[in-house]
């Protein structure tokens, strides 16, 4: 990098920032990260951070879904005693911050379109009167000069932008109104800005960094390896049956399945409720009540199953998804880093299933090739319409690239990003977390010479056809236009007779992804040898491929953290936080995480004290929730000869 100097890390070793920076009252600290979250120590990274803005640095900060990067911009405020005016992109994702934020005992607001003039009015005064710790903008309200004005009055500790890989074009994400952020920099000069995001390749990094102009920033980049995860990737064979099979193995559980079009989401909606699955589509198709009545509905967790296009995305803050399945492939890595990771935030095991096909990689470049075609028509410069397309489809590929890998999954994402796993790479196991870990993928046999046999026939039908011709002549087909071209009488017809056309395309893919073939482009893209191809074909070079599955093997279920004798009380403490949800009007994980609710189904406390040395319950809500918890206790554990105050 250029701009900065990136650090990264996993384990928070130390690293070198400002010169002189302010003391941190660590004794302060502790107290409020105590008092209003319920935890005892900061996660990797956070306290750097959180020194870095409170010594006047600007900071880029990469971190995980999940890994807390918005305590890295509340408690400064808090600290401080001045506001954080926090960037977020999502009005969803405002409300839902403020709404727990609130709920702990911290002032917060947000400030966006939808709110009426008398609210928007009160909003500003109790951020003037200094009232207000956290503040949220959506970036289309930086475009008034006044909101500057205003911001500026009420003495901001920092600014924070969420989400900030919307900043660049290289990111999967990119926003045109994010491009206006550079304006806080002139408007609130001296004010450090903390630029946060969860999935940012180091291009993206520094990016945002010059995009923002931020001044000699402290870089943090954590592991985006989410070790919680289960990751699978799947041949699609099974269509609707194949995404509830998965689905039955999270029963009652918080689950999300993403599709590629409108009629996917609704088609697979209707499909799984016809199998007895409580679930809804989503979409941006669907009206605005609608789309909220699906998301209230899981939010509040009335409902367990989404069935929704990315339109589903950084707008959903519940901590508790156990499960997300991909109907169709991605069109990038930092796409599916992002979507999977919506998945077990609350830090608990979680399972993330990827379905894909050989049609997925041309239906996306097909996408692709439409979307820059009508940005030329829109007179868009010819040279950045070629640069993004090249660049989109580079993503596409590494992205295929991890369908049909034979490496451990979580290792092949963090290289991607240029991280490193949280798994030790020595381990026999693996990372015991994905398919290929756990043994459920093997590598066949002989696959070097089958992927001779392949390359060979694309060399012999002249690089001329597309994968269903060539893969036609290797499983032995005898179809009109294999006759007429005399290709049944190639050395390389049939030579895969044993496997199928359907698993010879599979194999074809395989050797896209792995860069032995490239397809030409255009509506009827042929199959061409790249440099890589030739190589093996030549016998200069070896590749590993995955053995086809005609039918997908049935996913194993997560390891839940929650034994038999637990579960039940679990399931009642679920049904009670619904309660308590419904009767504060916020979503149930306001209320307490996943993680809460497990502990104290393990531990069981008898006393108010003995529950408060539960992680993730503050102050306001042990005086709050306490009593109602305890009083549920009480009548739950005796009778179901439970015993209480069980200790580790």
């Amino acid at each position: 990098m250029t701009r900065m100097e990136a650090r990264q890390t996993d384990q928070g070793d130390e690293s070198d920032g400002p010169e002189s920076p302010p003391a941190t009252d660590h004794a302060r600290l502790q107290e409020l990260l105590r008092e209003h979250w319920g935890h005892d120590a900061l996660r990797p990274l956070q306290q750097e951070a959180i020194e870095a803005v409170i010594g006047g640095r600007d900071v880029m900060l990469v971190l995980p879904t999940g890994g807390g990067k918005s305590l890295c911009y509340q408690l400064p405020a808090l600290l401080l005693n001045r506001p954080s005016v926090v960037i977020s992109p999502l009005v969803s994702l405002m409300k839902d911050q403020v709404d727990a934020l609130q709920a702990n005992g911290i002032n917060a607001d947000a400030l966006h379109g939808l709110m009426d003039p008398e609210e928007r009015s009160e909003t500003i005064h109790r951020y003037m009167r200094g009232e207000t710790s956290l503040l949220y903008l959506a970036p289309e309200r930086l475009g008034s000069g006044s909101l500057l004005q205003i911001l500026r009055k009420g003495n901001p500790a920092l600014i924070a932008i969420d989400e900030a890989h919307c900043i660049s074009q290289w990111g999967h994400d990119f926003r045109p109104d994010y491009r206006r952020l550079a304006l806080i920099r002139e408007g609130l000069p001296g004010v450090p800005v903390l630029a946060c995001t969860a999935t940012a390749t180091p291009r993206v990094q520094e990016d945002v960094v010059d995009q923002l102009e931020l001044k000699d920033p402290t870089c943090l980049v954590g592991s985006v390896d989410r070790p919680n995860l289960v990751f699978r990737m799947r041949p699609r064979a099974g269509g609707i049956g194949q995404i509830s099979d998965i689905l039955k193995q999270h029963v009652d559980e918080a689950s999300i399945v993403y599709t590629l079009s409108r009629n996917d989401a609704e088609r697979i909606a209707k499909g799984l409720r016809e199998r007895g699955i409580d679930a809804a589509h989503y979409h941006a198709g669907m009206t605005a009540n609608k789309r909220r009545s699906v998301h209230d509905k899981f939010r509040h967790d009335r409902l367990s199953v989404v069935v929704a296009t990315v339109a589903f995305g950084m707008g959903i803050d519940r901590g508790d998804v156990r499960c997300v399945v991909h109907a169709t492939m991605p069109r990038s890595l930092e796409h599916y880093q992002q979507e999977a990771g919506r998945a077990g935030r609350d830090g608990l095991e979680a399972e993330c299933v990827l379905l894909h096909s050989a049609g997925d990689l041309v239906r996306w470049q097909k996408l692709m090739e439409r979307s820059a075609g009508e940005a030329l028509d829109r007179g868009v410069d010819q040279d950045e319409v070629e640069r993004s397309l090249r660049s989109q489809q580079e993503q596409l590929r590494h992205m295929a690239g991890l369908c049909r890998t034979a490496r451990c999954r979580h290792q092949a994402i963090a290289e991607y990003f240029g991280s490193e796993s949280g798994h030790d790479p020595d381990a026999p196991e693996g990372c015991g977390a994905c398919d290929t870990c756990l043994g459920e993928v093997r590598v066949m046999k002989d696959s070097t010479t089958v992927a001779r046999m392949i390359l060979s026939c694309v060399a012999r039908v002249d690089q001329s056809f597309g994968a269903g011709h060539v893969a036609e002549v290797l499983s032995g087909g005898r179809g009109e236009r294999v006759r007429r071209l005399g290709h049944d009488q190639l050395s390389t017809w049939g030579l895969l007779k044993a496997h199928g056309k359907s698993e010879v395309i599979e194999l074809l893919e395989q050797c896209v992804a792995h860069g032995l073939l490239d397809r030409t482009p255009g509506d009827r893209p042929v199959l061409v040898l790249s440099p890589q191809g030739i190589e093996v074909l030549r016998g200069q070079a070896d590749v590993d491929l995955v053995q086809p599955a005609t039918r997908a093997r049935r996913a194993a279920p997560t390891e839940s953290a929650v034994n038999s004798a637990d579960r039940s009380l679990f399931d009642a403490l679920r049904n009670l936080r619904r309660e308590l949800a419904a009767e504060r009007t916020v979503p149930a994980y306001v209320i307490a995480s996943d993680a809460v609710l497990r502990e104290l189904a393990r531990s069981r406390p008898s006393t108010i004290e003995a529950m408060g040395s539960i992680r993730g319950i503050g102050r306001k809500k042990m005086l709050e929730l306490g009593p109602r918890l305890l009083a549920f206790l009480d009548e739950w554990c005796p009778a179901n000869g439970l015993a209480r105050d069980m200790v580790d």
